[in-house]
C-alpha cells in the first residue's frame, strides 16, 4: 500500500525511524534479489568472493586483482606462496602389473653394407593403460562320485553359498553394481544400458532387488559401524533431503538422509575416517534423538534448530555438547558481501581467514599442541572479532541482512569457539559436509528413491562403500570380500568387527608386511 503525505508522522524522530526501517527492508529485499540472481546466473561457490589478500594463501582459487609477475621478476617474500599442483608426471604406481611391448625396426640389416646389426641399447617409456571390463559366465561343475564295488552313498561337493540363491549373478557382479551406484553415483538405469551394450539385458528392478539383498546381508556390519562411531567422544552430523516416491499421490514426499562422521586424523586421534548414513522420514528432533541415543560427547553441527533442541531433551540429560561450524557463520558474511559489498562483511571474512591460516599450520600436531596454539593466537583473534560484532550491531538496521549474519554468530558464540579449549575439535563441520557430498550427487542423478526400502538400502551400502573410500580402499574390492566372507560363513557374527573398513585395511597391510 502506497504511503500518502497525510500518513507520514509529524514528529521528526518518528519520521527518521520510519525511513531507517524502510531502508533496512529495502536492503533486505535487494539482498534477496541479488541472492536469487546469483543462484540462477552466478557461481554457486562462496569461494568466488575473495575479499582479502590473506585468503589467496588459503587456496580459495581466485586472485584479488593483482597481475601475475613477469618471468624475470624477483620473488617477493611477502607474496603468498601458491601450492604446487598435484600432477603425476612420469611416476606411475609401482604396484600395477607391467606388460612389455617390444617394437622392432622394420629391418635389422645395415642400410650401408647390408650386414646384420647388433642390439646396443634400448629406450623405454611407460604409459597408463586400461583393459576394458568384460563379462563372463561362471559355470560351476560339481562332479558326482559313487562306488562300483558297493552300494555306498553318492559323494558330491556341496554347492557354494550364493548371495542370490538360484539367481544368475555372482557376488562380484553385485558388488560392482553397488560400487558403481553408491560409491561412484552411476544410476541403475545407466548400468542397465551399459550391460545391454555388452549383450546382457537385465531389468532395472532386478538390479534393485540385488542391491536390496546385498544391503540386507551387510546390515549387521552397518549397525556395528554406526555403534562403533558413536563410541567415540566426537561426532559430526549433518542432514540432506531425499525425495521418495509416494504412490497414489502422483508426487514424491521428502524424507532425510542423516550423515554421522568421525575423523581424528588431524590430531592423530583414535577415531578413524568413517561415515554412516541414516535414512529417516523427517529431520525433526525425534529422528536425531533416536539416532544418537547411545552417543555421549561433542556433536559438531551447523546451526539447525533440531540440534539445539536435542541438547535440551530430557532423554539426553547433558550427555551431548554442541560445537558449531565456523564455516557456516562465515558463509553468511560471504552472502552479505556478494550482495551488498559490505566493508564490515569483508572484514569478518578476513579475520576468519586469519584463524584458518593458524589451523592450517597446526594441522597434524597432537591435541595439546593444537590447544596451546589456539589459546595463544586464535583466542585473542576471536575475542576481538566478538567485540567488533557487538559494536557494529548497535549501529545498523534490524532488518538488514548483515544483522542476521551477526546475530547468527553471536547467538552460537559458545559453540563456535568450543575448538579453542579442546585441541581434538575442528573449527568447522567440513568433515561431514565432504562426506555427505556423494549422497547429494547421487540423489541429483537418481532424482528420487523408489520407496523407503530403497532409501534404507542406499544408506547401508553408501555407508560401507564411502567409508572404504575414506580409508583409501578400492570400494568394490572391499565389498566383494565382505560379501563373500559373510555369504560363505568365513566371518561369523561375532567377528564382524574384522570387516570394518579400517580393520580390514590394517589386516591387509599386516599381511603384506609379513610376506615382504
Amino acid at each position: 500500500m502506497a504511503l500518502r503525505p497525510e500518513d507520514l508522522p509529524s514528529d521528526p524522530a518518528a519520521l527518521a525511524e520510519m525511513v531507517l526501517a524502510f531502508e533496512g527492508e529495502n536492503d533486505d529485499l535487494r539482498a534477496e534479489i541479488a541472492t536469487l540472481k546469483s543462484l540462477i546466473f552466478g557461481s554457486r561457490s562462496e569461494r568466488s568472493a575473495i575479499v582479502c589478500a590473506e585468503q589467496i594463501a588459503f587456496d580459495l582459487e581466485r586472485t584479488a586483482g593483482a597481475q601475475p609477475p613477469a618471468n624475470d621478476d624477483e620473488p617477493d617474500a611477502s607474496r603468498p606462496k601458491r601450492r604446487k599442483a598435484r600432477r603425476n608426471i612420469g611416476a606411475l604406481p609401482a604396484h600395477l602389473p607391467r606388460v612389455e611391448r617390444v617394437i622392432e625396426p622394420a629391418s635389422t640389416l645395415c642400410p650401408c653394407c647390408t650386414g646384420q646389426m647388433h642390439r646396443i641399447g634400448e629406450e623405454s617409456s611407460e604409459a597408463l593403460d586400461r583393459v576394458p571390463a568384460w563379462l563372463r559366465v561362471l559355470r560351476t561343475i560339481r562332479p558326482k562320485y559313487a562306488c562300483r564295488a558297493c552300494e555306498g552313498p553318492i559323494v558330491q561337493a556341496p554347492a557354494p553359498a550364493r548371495l542370490v540363491e538360484g539367481g544368475m549373478v555372482t557376488t562380484a557382479l553385485i558388488a560392482h553394481i553397488a560400487a558403481a551406484k553408491y560409491a561412484w553415483q552411476s544410476t541403475l538405469y545407466r548400468q542397465t544400458q551399459i550391460l545391454a551394450g555388452q549383450g546382457v539385458v537385465v531389468d532395472r528392478q532386478t538390479l534393485a532387488r540385488w542391491m536390496g539383498s546385498a544391503a540386507w546381508l551387510v546390515r549387521g556390519l552397518y549397525d556395528l559401524q554406526l555403534k562403533t562411531m558413536h563410541g567415540f567422544e566426537r561426532l559430526f552430523c549433518d542432514e540432506t533431503p531425499m525425495p521418495v516416491l509416494d504412490p497414489g499421490r502422483g508426487r514424491t514426499r521428502t524424507c532425510q538422509f542423516w550423515a554421522h562422521a568421525t575423523d581424528d586424523r588431524a590430531w592423530k586421534g583414535p577415531a578413524p575416517p568413517a561415515v554412516a548414513y541414516v535414512f529417516a522420514g523427517g529431520r525433526g528432533k525425534k529422528e536425531i534423538v533416536a539416532q544418537l541415543a547411545g552417543f555421549e560427547g561433542v556433536l559438531q553441527v551447523d546451526g539447525y534448530a533440531a540440534y539445539a533442541s536435542l541438547v535440551g531433551d530430557a532423554k539426553m540429560s547433558g550427555k551431548i555438547q554442541l560445537a558449531y561450524c565456523l564455516v557456516h557463520a562465515r558463509r553468511n558474511f560471504v552472502r552479505v558481501h556478494k550482495t551488498t559489498n559490505s566493508p564490515f562483511a569483508a572484514e569478518v571474512i578476513e579475520r576468519i581467514a586469519a584463524v584458518y591460516a593458524i589451523e592450517e599450520r597446526i594441522r597434524g600436531l597432537d591435541a595439546g599442541e593444537r590447544r596451546a596454539a589456539r589459546q595463544a593466537e586464535t583466542k585473542p583473534m576471536m575475542e576481538a572479532l566478538k567485540a567488533r560484532l557487538v559494536a557494529v550491531k548497535d549501529g545498523i538496521s534490524c532488518r538488514s541482512t548483515l544483522i542476521k549474519a551477526i546475530d547468527y554468530m553471536l547467538e552460537r558464540w559458545q559453540g563456535l569457539t568450543a575448538f579453542l579449549d579442546d585441541g581434538r575439535l575442528e573449527p568447522d563441520s567440513n568433515t561431514v559436509e565432504r562426506s555427505i557430498r556423494p549422497i547429494a550427487i547421487g540423489k541429483k542423478n537418481s532424482l528420487f528413491s523408489g520407496d523407503e526400502g530403497g532409501g534404507e538400502t542406499w544408506a547401508v551400502l553408501s555407508s560401507l562403500l564411502n567409508t572404504a573410500k575414506l580409508n583409501g580402499l578400492d570400494p568394490e574390492a572391499y565389498l566383494v570380500d565382505v560379501l563373500e566372507r559373510i555369504v560363505s560363513g568365513a566371518t561369523k557374527v561375532n567377528q564382524l568387527h574384522e570387516l570394518l573398513a579400517w580393520n580390514w585395511k590394517a589386516a591387509r597391510e599386516a599381511d603384506k608386511r609379513a610376506v615382504a
